[in-house]
């Protein structure tokens, strides 16, 4: 075993000019995550120095198998915590030979948005808090829950410290560590609320960056967890009954919130958000209405609400918010599963292109 430590480590400019790209995309699913490997000259700085790449689409479900060809479209390019030196990891969005986007492309659409020129002037701001689940991996259930059992009730859980009370912290600083080093705009991490739940925060970062962040974040999540044996859950709501579900908050400003004067402009977004509530739900997670009833701090999935440090409504502000008159609000209805790229760009759809009738 210390031989195959010593080989993954190995250092490949010692040797070589050739590094690997990790070519990752998203699956049928819409949440899974794939990715494969190819060795390229040598070092690039821009994704536009990357060729484009296909693979069997009918084996992830999004292509017939008498048609398989789907086109990958290298977006975004980080550096490689696992191989490391000038090696790299590489966001993509999956095309048709033909150059269509494939019905689960969410990053063409949202990128569309954000080109649009009333929302680039706005420079939207979000950021991302995506909590998680740790499992254990043979029983589908909670890391380090008695199997079959539950630990004691929820209280000393949340951003705990000690062996009875945090559960995977060694997961945890891995990942923070591994992002910051690919070059993620990660800007902390917290025990939640129920046991062997987590959360990362990733931004603020300006429109489609945030998606490709949090997609690249999870990514890296997903390897370390592979790496402990232990399973990584996005599930709104693993656990039923008097257990918090997982969401993954999203905060958002404009230039014209941040500025004086701000608060009210949030206040019309929020009016806006309120009046398209259903389409947002309907897109903002799956399973999503197991997590979001009204309790656990949650609001009533039916209506959108609001309020100030409220963690029980739909759509929080902040005490600096409203101190300042200008600034952020946080929505806080996506599930945990969410797409960032539908997420974000929906938000800034509604709020500054959407004219209500």
């Amino acid at each position: 075993m210390s031989l195959l430590t010593d080989l993954i480590n190995l250092n490949l400019s010692d040797s070589t000019d050739k590094i690997i790209a990790e070519y990752i995309w998203i699956g049928g699913s819409g949440i899974d995550m794939r990715s494969k490997a190819r060795t390229l000259p040598g070092p690039v700085t821009h994704p536009s120095q990357l060729p484009k790449w296909n693979y069997d689409g009918s084996s992830t479900g999004q292509a017939p198998g008498k048609d398989s060809e789907v086109t990958l479209c290298p977006q975004a390019i980080y550096k490689d915590p696992f191989r490391r030196g000038n090696n790299i990891l590489v966001m993509c969005d999956c095309y048709t030979p033909a150059g269509e986007p494939i019905p689960t492309n969410k990053r063409y659409n949202a990128a569309k948005i954000f080109s649009h020129p009333d929302v680039a002037d706005e420079e939207p701001w979000y950021g991302i808090e995506q909590e998680y689940t740790l499992l254990q991996k043979d029983i589908n259930w909670p890391f380090r829950w008695p199997a079959g059992g539950f630990p004691g009730p929820q209280g000393p859980y949340y951003c705990s410290v000690g062996a009875d009370k945090s559960f995977g912290r060694d997961i945890v600083d891995s990942h923070y560590k591994a992002c910051l080093y690919a070059g993620i705009n990660i800007t902390g991490i917290n025990a939640e609320v129920m046991p062997s739940q987590w959360e990362f925060q990733v931004g603020p970062e300006i429109g489609i960056s945030a998606g490709d962040q949090l997609w690249i974040a999870r990514y890296i999540l997903e390897r370390i967890t592979e790496i402990a044996g232990v399973v990584l859950s996005f599930d709104p709501k693993p656990i039923q009954g008097d257990w918090n579900g997982a969401g993954a908050h999203t905060n958002y400003s404009t230039k014209s919130m941040r500025a004086d004067g701000g608060y009210e402009v949030i206040k019309d977004a929020i009016d806006k958000l309120a009046l398209r509530h259903n389409e947002h739900i309907s897109s903002y997670g799956e399973g999503n209405e197991r997590r979001f009833t009204g309790t656990h701090e949650t609001a009533d999935i039916n209506t959108l609400s609001w309020g100030v440090a409220n963690r029980g409504a739909s759509i929080r502000v902040s005490r600096e918010t409203e101190k300042n008159g200008k600034g952020y609000f946080e929505d806080r209805r996506p599930a945990s599963n969410m797409d960032p790229y539908t997420v974000t760009s929906m938000i800034a759809e509604t709020t500054l292109l959407w004219k209500p009738t």
